[in-house]
């Protein structure tokens, strides 16, 4: 179920798509997206946990803050906000067994 998000959806008509992997689920997104993108838009607010337990997750989407890691393809640490999307990738929380090494 998507979360309430500040971000709003803008058209993307006439887009290519391509279908990514989120946490087991599939998800078909905009081919010109960036991986916090797809997050956003897929209700998913949080991509991994501070020391503390807080849930963390894109903030800046600039590169600068880091609130965004993620594992991709089962490598971690890779900035949801820098990372374009790509054909059959699979994106886990930074702190999921499947994106740590």
């Amino acid at each position: 179920m998507p979360s309430a998000s500040p971000f709003k959806r803008l058209p993307t008509e006439g887009g290519e798509t391509l279908s990514i992997d989120i946490d087991g689920q599939p998800c078909v997104v905009d081919a010109r997206w960036t991986v916090a993108a797809a997050l956003i838009a897929h209700g998913r607010a949080a991509c991994r946990r501070a020391i503390d337990g807080q849930p963390r997750g894109p903030f800046c989407l600039s590169g600068v803050c880091f609130e965004c890691r993620v594992g991709i393809d089962g490598i971690p640490g890779h900035q949801a906000c820098l990372t374009p999307v790509a054909q059959g990738m699979k994106v886990t929380p930074e702190d999921s067994p499947e994106a740590l090494p």
